[in-house]
């Protein structure tokens, strides 16, 4: 006998008399449209951020359609038109193979909309209102850090500017985007309903939450700024160079030095060297006695087979030796970027505990959850972006470097082989950067060490949360596959 599934309870079956009727094709066309539109506002608009919420509602209404499939089709085509506009320089890398990684990526928000479809015709309307936060956070979570094809940068928890980053800071990007899934799917339903008018209860409730919501939002900006006494100042300074030469690695490095004499930590990008850092760039270390951080290729065997590398970052200590490395953690799917890293550790510099992460490695927070969590005080990025990826891809992969010191509250340093290279604060304002392309261009700032604390607080509440709604939407999930088969089985008077 299989188990009862959830029942809608009395009121919400009462409000299904007042719903409009079956969402048709038409006007689903044009909420997956409307749904499109809000998000790439919300995106590229910081003052406008608040119309991922409108993105989310629009979403949440396409359940309303009176099959699966359409809802599927409707939410397959949001998603389309979300993934091109804002990933076209796909077409230029992978040319018509960026197609099906668009529908890939799409498929996603048809998931989600045909789940809330099957949860509203199975178990009532007050479910899929309560349901939708939980399957947007667990689809959001398990595309960007759980399967094969991992991909973050539009979760809706981007859309979110630094002068809201206590939302980021408590909640995380996929927290973040948990809470616009409730505020979407709230209103959505309340104006279904023909929005009746709040009770004397509900504005004390309301007025309590959005204020609630706002203060933890803005609460870094208004709150009395406090210099923590412990803070490490790491002058820095780094090098935009792509698929340099090693005489052009020297002769760059000694034109940084002489701009930048002071510079404690040097640093250079992704895939600097073919290999590991070469003999005149360690005696170089050694004769200007400097730390520096750069790119390279490290045997993934000992008998040297080239076709298996990892792609490594090599801290160089002034005494001309590798003092630590750590290998990328989540290397590019379709190119030739090295094995995953065997484990991630933080480098206990001489300022402090740093976290390093190279380029799409600062996209996942699987991975830079476990760098803080063993202390890290600041993080260093090196990247490589090509120079003919384009200038819009440039600035989306930089846009996660300041989202994760906004979410951590640390300090980030990140070099890019062609731009964009940034010194962050600990709030994600940019304190120096070198443009894209800028070949050759040299970047310099101070990077303030954060106190150590307890990983706890360093660490927003989606990290658990978020894994938690992902095991829980493929609960659902099933329960929904057991529910269909049960009432398709012979004899079965129901049909879905």
């Amino acid at each position: 006998m299989i188990a009862a599934v959830p029942a809608a309870n009395s009121a919400a079956d009462k409000a299904i008399a007042s719903d409009p009727p079956g969402l048709r094709l038409i006007p689903g066309s044009a909420l997956a449209i409307a749904s499109a539109v809000a998000f790439h506002i919300a995106f590229l608009v910081p003052a406008l951020f608040p119309l991922v919420i409108a993105q989310l509602g629009c979403l949440f209404a396409l359940r309303r359609v009176t099959t699966p499939r359409q809802a599927f089709y409707l939410g397959l085509a949001a998603g389309m038109g979300v993934y091109p506009v804002q990933m076209g320089f796909l077409w230029s890398i992978f040319g018509a193979a960026a197609l099906p990684l668009w529908l890939i990526l799409a498929v996603f928000y048809g998931l989600f909309v045909v789940l809330l479809q099957r949860v509203e015709f199975h178990w009532g309307p007050s479910w899929t209102l309560s349901l939708a936060p939980v399957l947007w956070c667990g689809i959001e979570y398990f595309r960007s850090e759980v399967w094969w094809l991992r991909f973050s940068w539009f979760t809706s928890g981007t859309c979110i500017p630094s002068e809201a980053l206590g939302l980021l800071r408590v909640f995380g990007i996929y927290g973040t985007g948990m809470l616009a899934a409730l505020a979407g799917a709230a209103g959505c339903r309340w104006i279904e309903v023909g929005c009746p008018p709040p009770s004397r209860r509900q504005l004390p409730a309301a007025g309590l939450a959005t204020l609630t919501v706002l203060a933890v939002a803005t609460g870094p900006r208004w709150l009395p700024a406090k210099t923590p006494t412990t803070i490490t100042p790491v002058k820095v300074a780094g090098l935009q160079l792509e698929f340099p030469g090693v005489p052009e690695v020297r002769i760059a490095l000694d034109r940084l030095r002489t701009a930048h004499p002071d510079a404690q930590l040097l640093q250079l990008s992704e895939y600097t060297f073919e290999g590991p850092v070469p003999e005149p760039i360690l005696a170089w270390c050694r004769r200007n006695s400097v730390w520096l951080i750069a790119g390279g290729r490290e045997a993934f065997t000992s008998d040297g087979d080239g076709d298996r590398f990892f792609n490594t970052a090599f801290v160089v200590n002034p005494g001309g030796t590798v003092a630590f490395s750590q290998a990328k953690s989540r290397p590019i799917q379709f190119f030739r970027d090295g094995e995953p890293a065997k484990g991630r550790r933080v480098w206990e510099s001489p300022w402090g505990s740093i976290g390093i992460a190279i380029c799409y490695d600062a996209s996942y927070r699987r991975v830079m959850d476990d760098l803080v969590k063993q202390g890290a005080r600041a993080l260093l990025i090196p990247t490589m972006d090509l120079e003919a990826w384009g200038a819009y891809q440039h600035q989306l992969n930089a846009r996660m470097a300041g989202l994760r010191a906004m979410e951590y509250g640390l300090p980030v340093f990140r070099v890019a082989s062609s731009g964009i290279s940034m010194v962050l604060d600990h709030q994600g304002a940019i304190l120096a950067s070198a443009p894209f392309p800028g070949p050759g261009a040299m970047i310099a700032g101070t990077l303030n060490l954060r106190p150590a604390r307890p990983a706890r607080r360093w660490i927003p509440l989606d990290a658990w949360l978020a894994p938690a709604c992902t095991i829980g939407t493929a609960f659902i999930a099933g329960l929904l596959l057991l529910t269909h088969f049960r009432n398709h089985r012979p004899g079965s008077l129901r049909s879905s």
